[in-house]
């Protein structure tokens, strides 16, 4: 079935009631807008980006989303009901998240939701998320904090993957660090757990500092990163124009420096876009990377593969989204029931499946999960070794006393709000 396309004026003119009316009956990117097809199966709203600046890690994420429900829809749907999908492309653009989200709990009445890479686009569509109570997965490391009755941030948070690769480096380097991170929330609180994480294993960080988005050149970081003379550096940049940062050093020979990150590689696969050695000695806190070497992964990238004839890389948050279709299946066939409330009871009643990064248990009081955590290693060729594996439990959220099996909370708590950042 075809129909008009949208335009990103008939989508964003005029704000959400014209922005409604004009998605209606348009076709974007493979993603029907319309009032539906009475069907009575379940219909999942899959908002990635698969244009714009996220399309490297949003064009995966829709991709396994997808393969996941394919994959259940072969094997008769749940409930007996095949998956119905709306997925139009929100294009990296907030606003026209925004109002795609209305869109799908106003006319679609979606039953559940995937949407959105980075933290302002989630915290720009979960006020209406809380307002209307929608179920909704959002599948990226993050930064960390969210307690939210209706949001299941399924991504190893900050605490989690700097939990993992900042005591690795302090053992391996010495105890003074130099952060360089995105300069929005999500690299400003990174940067908190660096100071904290650092400060409980006896290091200290030496220097800092934050980088706009769309700054490409790092040649005053570089030489900042020199005086300072750090036993490593600690990178939470994001982005394709951050990803310079890297050809950079090893221009300047700044290589001598090993850097850990909790973004890099495992997101927007730096290791493959940029030619070696400029990652020589970067150490990533993953949960997942296409390249881990089990059995059950590499059954999972043959499927992949297989289905989309120019597949991306699978980035960590792609991974995601594809054990969190199956971790939603699970709580809908145990509640017997696509009622959302429902649902999310049997998610709080404590769910474990199987994930291409190994077994993974949600956690019922924070929505979030105990991910399979290691360290991995690009060598001089860009090569990628595992090291250092453990199960990181999503404690921050337990620390501030979030439990939403009790109280439906819809917040964000900080670093701050537990421990003293200086």
């Amino acid at each position: 079935m075809t129909g008009p396309r949208c335009s990103r004026r008939d989508v964003l003119a005029g704000g959400s009631a014209s922005a409604l009316a004009g998605l209606a009956g348009c076709v974007a990117d493979g993603g029907l807008v319309g009032l539906g097809d009475g069907s009575s199966g379940p219909t999942v709203a899959i908002l990635e980006d698969r244009s714009g600046t996220f399309a490297l890690t949003g064009t995966a994420k829709y991709r396994t989303t997808k393969l996941a429900i394919e994959e259940i829809n072969r094997d008769g749907g749940i409930l007996g009901e095949e998956i119905d999908v709306f997925s139009p492309d929100p294009q990296s653009d907030n606003m026209r998240y925004q109002d795609l989200t209305r869109y799908a709990i106003y006319r679609e009445n979606v039953d559940v939701m995937w949407a959105g890479y980075s933290s302002a686009t989630r915290e720009a569509i979960r006020p209406i998320v809380n307002e209307h109570e929608q179920l909704y997965f959002y599948t990226t490391q993050y930064e960390g904090g969210v307690c939210d009755k209706t949001v299941f941030p399924l991504g190893a948070t900050a605490r989690q993957q700097l939990g993992a690769v900042v005591p690795y480096m302090i053992e391996e380097y010495g105890d003074e660090i130099y952060t360089i991170a995105a300069d929005y929330n999500f690299g400003q609180l990174s940067g908190d757990w660096v100071k904290i994480i650092a400060e409980e294993h006896g290091a200290e960080v030496v220097g800092e500092e934050y980088i706009p988005l769309d700054e490409s050149q790092f040649g005053s970081t570089i030489n900042d990163i020199r005086s300072a003379d750090p036993d490593f550096v600690m990178s939470m940049l994001v982005g394709q124009d951050h990803s310079s940062f890297y050809e950079q050093r090893l221009a300047s020979g700044l290589t001598d420096v090993p850097i850990g990150t909790s973004t890099n590689m495992a997101q927007e696969r730096e290791h493959l876009r940029i030619d070696p050695p400029a990652l020589e000695d970067v150490y990533a806190g993953v949960s997942y990377m296409e390249e881990l070497p089990t059995e059950r992964n590499e059954a999972f990238v043959e499927r992949y593969d297989d289905r989309w004839d120019d597949a991306e890389y699978i980035n960590q948050e792609a991974q995601n989204n594809y054990f969190s279709v199956y971790l939603y299946k699970e709580a809908v066939e145990r509640a017997g029931t696509f009622d959302q409330a429902a649902v999310i009871e049997e998610l709080e009643s404590g769910i474990e499946v199987e994930a291409p990064e190994g077994d993974v248990a949600l956690d019922p009081a924070t929505h979030h999960v105990e991910h399979n955590m290691r360290v991995a290693h690009a060598d001089e060729n860009h090569e990628i070794t595992f090291d250092d594996e453990r199960t990181i439990e999503p404690s921050f959220l337990h620390d501030v006393g979030c439990d939403l099996t009790s109280d439906a909370e819809q917040t964000q708590y900080e670093p701050a709000d537990y421990y003293e950042v200086i």
